[in-house]
């Protein structure tokens, strides 16, 4: 009896998870808008869905588009190596502080207005980013980029959830998944595309250029089909943390700014203090948030989120992999850029397997039993590992392997999605609707932040141990990253194991219920 009782529940725990996830964008729009019913169901659906993602795609892209086209603007710009590192991690540093701040602003103002909004602020700061004339100028364009991202990326969850219902928001979901897999790999691949183009002759400018007739665009179809909520007016979950956000800003300024700037400083003194002033500064902004749940409002880090099951080592763990996922794709492109003399677009291309592997891992691993989907994320962390392990001898004699590389970017494509995908939802499985939305919230945040000390400690290791442009020592400097990026997966793969173990002790409770209300 128990067994059979158990089989649908092994069969649609995914299932369930991905249901959570369609319920958490803002459940008190959920309430005020009801697709299905005739006086609420907006106008082509597909248009409204097309459009949000484009966009979302969009924004996604600019966070790794920009790497291949680095070398460029190291030639034209003659930017140092912190300032290419800067206008890399400049625009994810802006979205990931903001990112929590721009869902709370949506839920205030409205969502579709908060969408068109950093639209259009997206639009008008990629046009800067294409006319730049200096590396200082283009950095300060990147983080105006990445604060209309963070202003008009959280609402694309909340379109989802008031525009669809039933199978449809399910599908649309899974679309939306695939996009935020393929996003970072897809970028590097169109912008080895366009620089190697070279549009106009305008070299590494159309990486951002392009942006603008697709956000004009987006904005007239924006302003024209999506649905307009009136967002409610009380509410401690509708105002802003600003303490939060004035005690979490300088907390992860002071310790990205020297893992960025301190290789090409020579690690002054200055850099140190910074590094050291960022632990109490993480301890103010704790102590901040702590007061402000007590006062009954709505912190950017909510402490009753952070409680439940499963939350704290799903953090971790999305943390570790995008670290590894997000360094280790910025060193290697100026590496087959910079050392082995690759093209923008072979280097793009190169990219293109783990795109893939990773896009498809993502989008599909819903199908897995779920019973199943635990244990494999852990077997895809153990692969990702190895994968990262067999780029050592591939580097470190200044080659790069050949063809094996291809293969080694599939099997690292397929292992840290597989490990990594599934997480972020299976981890909302255990959070009420009421906490939802913050639980995705913090959870996409720790994935940016997670981004920003990738590029930071893996970018700032291959510099350091890559001095100058010896093939030699850049062969040396990518087989340290590998193996500093091996055993960053591996601590993930414990954490994982640890979600695998707590899964399926909560599996055999509910079993034991079962049995015994059957019983009874």
């Amino acid at each position: 009896m128990t067994e059979t009782m158990n089989q649908p529940n092994r069969a649609t725990t995914a299932e369930r998870a991905s249901r959570t996830v369609l319920s958490t964008a803002d459940p008190q729009t959920a309430e005020k808008v009801k697709p299905d019913s005739p006086a609420g169901a907006p106008k082509r659906p597909g248009l409204i869905l097309a459009t949000i993602l484009v966009g979302y795609f969009m924004a996604l892209l600019d966070g790794s588009i920009v790497n291949v086209a680095l070398p460029s603007i190291h030639e034209k710009l003659h930017a140092s190596g912190a300032g290419l590192q800067m206008v890399a991690a400049g625009y994810i540093i802006a979205y990931a502080v903001l990112l929590v701040t721009g869902a709370r602003l949506g839920r205030i103002l409205g969502h579709e207005r908060l969408f068109k909004a950093g639209l259009a602020g997206f639009t008008v700061a990629s046009l800067a980013c294409g006319v730049a004339q200096n590396t200082g100028q283009l950095i300060t364009f990147r983080v105006v980029q990445g604060v209309a991202a963070a202003v008009m990326l959280p609402q694309v969850l909340s379109l989802i959830q008031q525009t669809f219902q039933g199978e449809a928001r399910a599908r649309a979901m899974s679309a939306w998944t695939a996009v935020l897999a393929s996003g970072i790999v897809v970028g590097q691949v169109l912008g080895g595309v366009l620089v190697t183009a070279n549009l106009f002759g305008w070299s590494w400018r159309p990486v951002f250029l392009v942006n603008v007739p697709i956000g004009v665009v987006l904005w007239v179809v924006a302003a024209r089909t999506l649905p307009s909520v009136r967002p409610p007016s009380t509410g401690a979950g509708n105002k802003v943390d600003l303490a939060g956000v004035l005690t979490l800003s300088p907390t992860i300024l002071a310790l990205v700014v020297p893992l960025v700037l301190g290789h090409d400083e020579h690690w002054p003194v200055w850099g140190w203090v910074l590094l050291v002033g960022s632990v109490p500064l993480l301890a103010l902004f704790l102590a901040v948030e702590r007061r402000v749940a007590a006062r009954g409002a709505s912190p950017i880090l909510p402490g009753r989120v952070l409680r439940r099951p499963g939350i704290k080592p799903s953090l971790i763990l999305i943390f570790l992999v995008m670290v590894v996922y997000a360094g280790n794709l910025f060193a290697t492109a100026i590496h087959l850029q910079g050392a082995l003399g690759f093209s923008a677009l072979r280097t793009g291309l190169a990219f293109a397997p783990c795109a893939a592997s990773f896009g498809l891992v993502s989008f599909y691993w819903r199908k897995i039993p779920a019973h199943l989907v635990r244990r494999l994320a852990l077997v895809g962390l153990l692969i990702g590992a190895v994968a990262m392990a067999a780029q050592i001898p591939m580097f470190k004699d200044g080659g790069y392997g050949g063809g094996w590389f291809y293969v080694d970017q599939l099997v690292l494509g397929f292992g840290i999605g597989l490990g990594n995908a599934p997480t972020m939802t299976l981890a909302l499985l255990n959070v009420p609707v009421t906490d939802a939305a913050d639980a995705s919230g913090t959870l996409a945040t720790t994935a940016q932040l997670a981004q920003v000390v990738g590029i930071a400690t893996l970018g700032t290791l291959y510099l350091s141990v890559a001095p100058g442009k010896a093939l030699h020592s850049a062969g040396h400097a990518m087989a340290a990253l590998s193996v500093a990026a091996m055993a960053v997966t591996l601590v993930a793969a414990v954490f994982a194991h640890y979600l695998y173990r707590l899964d399926r002790r909560q599996r055999q409770a509910a079993a034991t219920t079962a049995t015994a209300a059957t019983a009874a």
